[in-house]
């Protein structure tokens, strides 16, 4: 029996959550799951330039853990690129710093709190909003 992974830190939910090839429909393509702790390692990795060592330590986990995650991502990224397969950006074991809120009326997306309660948009002052951590089990996953 395999030991419970431990909780990976995320700064914040990602605001796209699915690729894939234009010009095909989703349905007619092999389908990836892509953890969220992968994105997270792609987008410190790659997009941030992190060394291995220093996202490790952001997201709390050894960097023997980090060197896989990254592993497991760029090739599930390359799949998307050169096989035409569709990535979908779900699941894993995440607690996240941070949460981003978007307005359906204005389309603003902003930053804030775990646990704060926004009800209002700050750009349009409408109520229309979509807590973006809510779709991954926000609540019971959340660092202070």
């Amino acid at each position: 029996m395999s030991r419970p992974k431990n909780n990976r830190v995320v700064h914040q939910p990602p605001v796209f959550t699915e690729f894939k090839p234009s010009g095909i429909k989703g349905k007619d393509l092999a389908t990836i799951i892509m953890t969220i702790d992968e994105y997270e390692a792609i987008r410190l990795a790659d997009k941030l330039g992190y060394t291995h060592e220093e996202a490790s330590e952001e997201m709390d986990i050894s960097r023997s853990t980090f060197t896989r995650l990254l592993d497991k991502a760029r090739l599930k990224t390359a799949e998307l690129i050169i096989d035409g397969k569709r990535i979908i950006i779900e699941g894993g074991n995440i607690h996240f710093r941070k949460n981003i809120l978007k307005c359906n009326d204005c389309g603003t997306l902003f930053e804030t709190k775990i646990g704060e309660n926004v009800k209002d948009c700050p750009n349009c002052n409408k109520k229309n909003l979509i807590n973006l951590a809510v779709n991954f089990g926000q609540g019971k996953y959340c660092v202070k």
